[in-house]
């Protein structure tokens, strides 16, 4: 027979070892709930990745560029013409 330290001790091994499985699963479905969250929020946020804003970036400069270019064009066709 077993004395009661004994028994006590190996309960308290055994609850030991339960508690950091509790304390594990109960983190890892904290962190899976929060990145369901996160991706939730982040989607409904409409963003773009770095290579799509870059994209975009690059083809507004060009559109600029143009833009520029054809009023620069416009003002001197709206020049009245020189005398000669």
């Amino acid at each position: 027979m077993k004395a009661p330290q004994d028994i006590f001790a190996q309960l308290q091994g055994q609850f030991g070892q339960l508690v950091p499985d509790m304390a594990r699963a109960a983190r890892e479905d904290f962190e899976t709930q929060a990145r369901a969250t996160v991706m939730a929020v982040l989607s409904r946020l409409e963003l773009v990745t770095r290579e799509e804003f870059d994209a975009q970036q690059a083809v507004l400069m060009k559109t600029r560029e143009k833009v520029e270019a054809l009023e620069k064009r416009v003002a001197e066709l709206d020049k009245p013409p020189k005398a000669q």
